[in-house]
């Protein structure tokens, strides 16, 4: 199985770079499933129903998500009755949606697994921890495929490299979201999974993590008051593509992959 891991999309610039290269893909048939973090795709902040349907419809199989979620509250119903569209598994139960899907794709089952860590982030959404949480219900996933992907979406390093080994031989990808800033750390582990720490974004890079640079100088200078802009130029996508052995479930590679948007 072919896979295509798509770092978070961010705003109409992330959008549109992803309508186009997502439909060569799949014109193409360069991969058999496509995955993408949507938490940013609506103006930067959150994800809406709409948007999320754009998404199905350029051809993205898989969306996962995570804490920005919460900035559009009034989406979260509409969004989550997509079919594929997943949260963090680790959310509380009474939080609309799922934290995992089975994607089915020609004779391949594919299993995709959304968590998020705890260490420095925000309080909402309420989460517990997510090795606990994926202990209690990774045989129930196993017993369906060998392949399993996660989303690892976190802000600590250390959080994502502990999950890689807490988790390695036991799923095929463990695809770390959420800092929008490219690793150069992936690997195939000795037990047969693909890791990288984070898988970046795709988005305008003339900017801080997406959006524009001044407003955040102004805060970081103590102008609480300052509202972040989504920033337009220099649009890219980060991404992973790895392969895996649909028998086994393990892994055989990966590889890092930036794509500008005038190319």
């Amino acid at each position: 199985m072919k896979v295509l891991f798509i770092g978070d999309v961010v705003g109409k610039p992330g959008m549109e770079l992803v309508s186009k290269l997502v439909f060569r893909y799949k014109r193409d048939n360069e991969y058999d499933l496509i995955c993408i973090n949507g938490e940013n795709s609506a103006g930067g902040f959150g994800i809406t129903k709409k948007g999320a349907l754009k998404l199905k419809r350029y051809g993205c199989d898989v969306i996962t998500t995570g804490n920005h979620i919460i900035d559009r509250k009034e989406e979260l119903e509409g969004v989550f009755m997509i079919e594929n569209v997943i949260r963090p598994m680790n959310y509380e139960p009474s939080f609309p949606g799922k934290g995992w899907t089975v994607v089915k794709k020609d004779d391949m089952e594919c299993a995709i697994v959304n968590l998020q860590g705890t260490v420095f982030m925000p309080d909402e959404p309420k989460s517990t921890s997510p090795f606990t949480v994926i202990s209690k219900n990774l045989k129930k996933i196993q017993d369906m495929t060998p392949i399993i992907i996660v989303d690892m979406h976190a802000e600590a390093t250390a959080e994502k490299i502990a999950m890689r080994y807490f988790l390695d031989g036991k799923v095929s990808a463990l695809i770390g979201t959420h800092t929008h800033v490219q690793t150069a750390d992936e690997n195939i582990t000795e037990k047969g999974t693909a890791y990288i720490t984070d898988v970046g974004m795709t988005g305008p890079f003339d900017s801080i993590i997406g959006m524009q640079p001044q407003p955040i100088i102004s805060k970081f200078l103590g102008n609480t008051n300052e509202q972040f802009k989504l920033a337009k130029k220099d649009v890219r996508m980060n991404a992973v593509a790895f392969e895996i052995n649909a028998k086994t479930g393990r892994a055989t590679s990966i590889r890092r992959i930036q794509i500008a948007e005038d190319t």
